[in-house]
């Protein structure tokens, strides 16, 4: 009855899954470093790949990318506790340029007549300039402390790589369906990559704008906030925004209102050329999400998984999207995530 029964059967479901995500967020201290690691592990696969290609021994890549994941670390740890306690040093300065500012402002306002008033010590106190510091610092050691105990994440990165020549062969055995699930995870690790290397490209571009553009106008901790941006261009939709804030704010009150309405302009050109222009084209079908869809799991999996659920919510829902395509009893659920309707004959049973 309860087979038979389709109420009976998406109750049934629906329990399960709430279960089992109730399960993921209370474990989510030991599932998020593992699927940081697995994200890892497969961006570093192609460049494993690549050493192995030129007859560099696989132990020998893998203890050179370990090196380069060291360095990657350090210089982002070192980055962001160099420019807190710059910025703590210059705050009695900062404090006086956004006095400055306002005053500025209140002067502004008087000449044309615009009725707005406030008291420059209030908005002093209660809107420290501080606050942008921590801003961008808190985003950035939100991720951090993920990979706090980096030796072991790394253990698991380097362990994973190790095991990756035979790793889908064991899965594929496991569920009894050797060549059919083999194709299936080259399938999910062949979109996952492809994903993370347009990304990779268009945020590396973004970082590299970003310091530019800063380094042009002369706003401080230009490195810092390209660094802010690369990463944070990894979560769709709102990470380009995030990263902006705290560079435009910054803009505005240590820089003067001109620079800040250049940054102000100029992030927001390069924000939508790289993310609405270049990255789509070059991206074409390689997702195969709905825009809702990416939308939304970017909301579900950072909820589920905090920062590093945003930064992954993609490609976990792309291989979501695969999995369920891989059987005949949920294929047709994976049209719901799908960014496009399926002809006649692609629909499942036809």
């Amino acid at each position: 009855m309860i087979k038979n029964n389709p109420l009976n059967q998406f109750i049934f479901v629906s329990a399960a899954l709430v279960i089992i995500f109730a399960g993921i967020k209370v474990s989510s201290v030991i599932v998020v470093p593992f699927l940081l690691s697995l994200f890892i592990a497969i961006v570093c696969s192609p460049i494993i790949k690549f050493m192995t290609n030129r007859n560099i021994p696989h132990w020998l890549a893998i203890a050179l990318l370990f090196l380069l994941i060291l360095l990657i670390f350090f210089f982002l740890v070192g980055l962001i506790n160099g420019s807190v306690q710059e910025f703590t040093k210059s705050m009695p300065q900062y404090r006086e340029l956004m006095t400055e500012r306002i005053n500025d402002l209140l002067s502004f306002t008087r000449k044309w007549n615009i009725p707005f008033s406030m008291r420059p010590d209030a908005v002093v106190k209660y809107f420290d300039p501080s606050s942008v510091m921590n801003f961008a610092s808190g985003l950035l050691m939100n991720f951090s402390n993920v990979v706090s105990n980096v030796f072991i994440l790394i253990l698991v990165v380097i362990f994973m790589l190790l095991e990756a020549p035979t790793a889908k062969r064991k899965f594929a055995i496991v569920f009894n369906k050797q060549q059919e699930d083999e194709n299936h995870i080259e399938r999910v690790l062949k979109s996952i990559i492809g994903y993370l290397g347009v990304k990779t490209i268009m945020s590396l571009l973004t970082g590299i704008s970003i310091w530019a553009l800063l380094t042009f106008v002369g706003v401080q901790y230009a490195i810092l906030w390209a660094t802010l941006s690369f990463l944070f261009n990894y979560i769709p939709s709102i990470g380009s925004i995030i990263a902006a804030v705290p560079i435009v704010l910054q803009a505005f009150l240590l820089n003067g209102f001109t620079t800040g309405f250049i940054v102000t302009i100029s992030v927001i050109i390069i924000n939508v050329s790289i993310g609405n222009v270049i990255e789509p084209r070059i991206m074409g079908k390689k997702l195969g999400l709905s825009t809702l869809v990416v939308f939304l799991s970017l909301l579900f999996w950072g909820w589920l998984l905090g920062t590093v659920g945003m930064l992954l919510s993609v490609p976990l829902t792309m291989a979501l999207k695969i999995a369920l395509e891989s059987s005949p009893r949920t294929e047709r659920y994976a049209i719901l995530l799908s960014d496009r309707l399926p002809q006649k004959s692609e629909l499942p049973g036809s």
